[in-house]
């Protein structure tokens, strides 16, 4: 649907939007004159109520208001005329905020004898028009229904004229439209019916105007909030994400017209509530129902989702607690065909618009609303999944958020700017996933790291939910022949000082070669072969984006031999929780604080506390040498918080024995060998 940039228009497009949607439904018919507002008028009173709608001829409400009534108007100045054009449509909207009421209006955008423009309109008239109508009838019809006109006396106007008058109010009344926030709407020359067709725009518009997008878009995604067995949803984008296609693109390059949503969102209105609404009525001036729905068969026959979509989403399709749903500024109609060629439809909803039978637009800011809808309400794990700006608030709003990067000469251009704004100035901590595979990543994988939506530790990462049975996490080696043969030196009594700390820093990289990967994940970087060709090496996730905090003073060993295994992670001595500091957790993905001994966690928990504290989102994971396996059990203080931060914990080993050692048995002690000082 375009690439995306911010720009002083967009923010002032912003704040003219939000004053339009204080303002009253006033929907103005215009056209030529001679194509029928008056007869159009006339047919809309006998058939909307009365009691929700007025009805105003414009030239009506002038001679009402000035004095000596339209012979008198017909005599003054420009500027007083403008005066009381200006007049005649404030009073028109303050009419309809005291009744509470929308109004139609007829109206003239200009005059054109045969040499003369005179432009009609007026500022007061662009505040006001929430939606604009235009006859667009046909210019021999108009010079027809001219002549016969027996009320009127219209001049003699030639068909090109006529023609060029029209298309001239045709284009500015658009631009106009798009600049002040206003939808614009063509009915199309009978036989279609002008009535039928401006009933539907009229209901549209008013519907929007009343029943707020948000509440709409709520009811959508009422059946996910009642699935109680639902642990985790992947809420992806369509176009460009899904597949390398734009679907809107294909679908207007079936009808031959070309593709009128990039000039849409290239105007003041960029992605706005406005815009998507007015996108909707584009499609429904190009294609009546039928037409739209075979449209719709062919572009989704044209477009090919990832394989690698394909395999997640038959995953997901496989297991009852994940579920996935596609959001979509575009066409819903086409992404329902297409993910119902695969077999997905069962399982896979879309949210989407492109018809006022949609009863909704789905902007930038509806896609965050639904994800964080989902997490707050449904209490599910998210992963978004989008590849421009548009999905930036989705992606933020997320637990876990990817970016799609595809072929350069599809993808956002801006996206790398924004993305990295993001990364800095919000705490956003993305992965890419490359769609096809052999194309160049965005940014550095320092900052952009490089995931697979079919590997192994993402797909096991679906399973873990945001609900209570999901944390703690908690990996150990208690059985393992391994954790055997490293407790032993550090059981052993005879051991103490170096010999201690060295048998703790062993396993501190055991943990951290056995445990880390399943819980943070791996992450490939290219390397150079000795033979002197490139090839891909691997490393824990986030590496350089990963504080080590030593809890002091027993946790340093374990903790220098764990640093080992992510040489670029920042390493951190914590004597007490206020050690940790912001600029230790600001722009990181993960704090693993260590301990050799954790009893009952009452010493771990304020070091976990004052982590959360500082990000909501960032991983934590605790590493010990011995766990007591008390201290994990349901109901007690170390497994709620562990549970409520959703903490990872691995341990080499978990213990009944709920000995504390003091004094000559403390391993601090031992560790440094100041046992004659206990």
């Amino acid at each position: 649907m375009g690439d995306f940039e911010l720009c002083p228009d967009s923010i002032l497009s912003t704040e003219m939007i939000a004053q339009a949607s204080k303002r009253p439904s006033v929907i103005g018919l215009y056209g030529l004159p001679g194509s029928g507002k008056s007869f159009l008028l006339s047919e809309l009173k006998k058939q909307l109520s009365h009691s929700q709608f007025d009805f105003y001829e414009g030239s009506d409400m002038i001679s009402t208001i000035v004095p000596g009534g339209l012979v008198a108007f017909q005599r003054l100045e420009k500027e007083q005329k403008q005066h009381w054009r200006e007049q005649a449509i404030d009073r028109i909207a303050e009419t309809c905020r005291q009744s509470k009421k929308s109004a139609i209006v007829t109206g003239h955008f200009m005059f054109w004898s045969h040499e003369e423009q005179i432009r009609v309109y007026t500022p007061n008239d662009m505040s006001t028009y929430t939606h604009i109508l235009y006859l667009d009838t046909s210019v021999a019809r108009i010079a027809e229904q001219r002549q016969k006109d027996a009320k009127r006396r219209r001049p003699d106007l030639s068909a090109a004229h006529l023609e060029t008058w029209q298309q001239a109010e045709i284009s500015e009344l658009m631009s106009l439209c798009q600049k002040h926030g206003i939808l614009f709407s063509r009915l199309p020359e009978p036989p279609t019916n002008h009535l039928l067709a401006a009933m539907n725009y009229i209901r549209f518009s008013c519907r929007a105007a009343t029943i707020p997008n948000a509440s709409r878009v709520d009811a959508k995604i009422s059946g996910f909030l009642t699935k109680s067995d639902l642990r985790t949803a992947v809420v992806v984008d369509a176009d460009k994400t899904l597949s390398t296609d734009d679907t809107s693109v294909t679908f207007w390059e079936a009808i031959g017209t070309g593709c009128p949503l990039n000039g849409l969102f290239d105007s003041p209105l960029r992605y706005s509530e406005t815009a998507l609404l007015q996108a909707t009525l584009l499609y429904e001036e190009v294609a009546n129902e039928e037409d739209f729905e075979r449209i719709c068969t062919m572009a989704a026959s044209k477009t090919k989702i990832h394989p690698e979509f394909v395999s997640l989403f038959r995953f997901i399709q496989a297991h009852e607690h994940l579920s996935a749903l596609v959001v979509t500024c575009g066409i819903r109609r086409v992404w329902e065909k297409i993910l119902e060629t695969e077999g997905f439809s069962q399982k896979i909803q879309v949210i989407g618009g492109a018809r006022i039978s949609d009863d909704i637009v789905v902007t930038p800011d509806v896609k965050a609303r639904i994800v964080t809808k989902l997490r707050q309400e449904g209490h599910l794990r998210i992963v978004a999944i989008g590849d421009s700006p548009l999905d930036l608030p989705m992606l933020e709003a997320a637990d876990q958020a990817i970016v799609v990067t595809g072929p350069e000469r599809n993808r956002s251009r801006s996206m790398d700017r924004f993305l990295m704004e993001a990364i800095t100035t919000r705490g956003l901590k993305p992965r890419q996933c490359l769609l096809p595979g052999n194309v160049s990543p965005r940014l550095s994988d320092s900052v952009l790291p490089r995931m697979s939506l079919i590997g192994e530790s993402f797909l096991k990462s679906l399973h873990c939910g945001r609900n209570a049975s999901s944390y703690p996490r908690i990996w150990q080696a208690t059985d393992k022949s391994a954790a055997k043969l490293l407790m032993s030196p550090m059981r052993d009594a005879a051991n103490a000082g170096p010999t201690l700390r060295k048998a703790h820093g062993n396993v501190g990289l055991y943990l951290a070669w056995e445990f880390l990967p399943e819980i943070v994940g791996v992450e490939e970087y290219p390397t150079q072969h000795v033979q002197g060709h490139q090839v891909s090496g691997y490393r824990l996730q986030h590496e350089t984006q990963t504080t080590i905090v030593a809890l002091m003073r027993g946790g340093e060993p374990m903790a220098l031999g764990l640093s080992e295994a992510l040489p670029l992670a920042m390493f951190v001595h914590a004597s007490c929780p206020d050690d940790i500091k912001r600029e230790h957790v600001d722009n990181q993905r993960t704090v693993i604080l260590v301990d050799s001994v954790i009893s009952s966690g009452k010493t771990l928990i304020p070091f976990i506390n004052q982590v959360r504290s500082m990000d909501k989102d960032i991983c934590i994971v605790v590493t010990a040498g011995v766990v007591q396996d008390d201290a994990l059990s349901e109901g007690r203080e170390l497994s709620k918080v562990a549970e409520q931060h959703r903490v990872s914990i691995g341990a080499l080993r978990l213990s009944k024995n709920k000995f504390v050692g003091s004094k000559g048995t403390d391993t601090g002690h031992r560790l440094f060998n100041t046992t004659h000082m206990a």
